[in-house]
C-alpha cells in the first residue's frame, strides 16, 4: 500500500502546487481577476500539507524527490493548459527525474 500512496500523494501534491502557481501567473501575467491569484496562494497552502502526509518521514527526502514529479508535472501541465509542446529533450530531462523518484523513494534501505 506504501507505494500508491506514495504515488497519489505526490500527484496530488503536484496538481495543488503546480495549479497554484498557474492561477498565479494567470492573474498576474495573463490579466485575470485578482481572485485568481487568491485560489492559487490557497492551492499552494494545499501542497503544503499533501506533503505532510506521505509515509517516509523525512522532510529532505519527501521534497527532493518531489522534485522530480515538479518537473514531469510542469511540463504535462503546460501540454494540457497551455499547448506547451516539449521537445525530445523536456522529455528526456523529466524521464531522468522520475528515475531519480523511484530511487530516492522506493530504493530498499537498512532499517536504523
Amino acid at each position: 500500500m506504501t507505494i500508491p500512496k506514495t504515488i497519489l500523494l505526490f500527484a496530488i501534491a503536484a496538481v495543488a502546487e503546480i495549479g497554484g502557481a498557474w492561477l498565479v501567473w494567470q492573474s498576474v501575467r495573463e490579466g485575470r481577476a485578482w481572485w485568481w491569484a487568491g485560489l492559487g496562494v490557497v492551492a499552494l497552502g494545499l501542497y503544503g500539507f499533501a506533503a505532510t502526509l506521505q509515509p517516509d518521514a523525512h522532510f529532505g527526502r519527501i521534497l527532493a524527490a518531489y522534485g522530480g514529479v515538479f518537473v514531469a508535472g510542469s511540463l504535462a501541465w503546460g501540454m494540457i493548459f497551455d499547448g506547451f509542446r516539449p521537445d525530445r529533450w523536456d522529455v528526456l530531462g523529466s524521464v531522468i527525474c522520475l528515475f531519480g523518484v523511484a530511487i530516492i523513494m522506493f530504493a530498499p534501505r537498512e532499517a536504523g
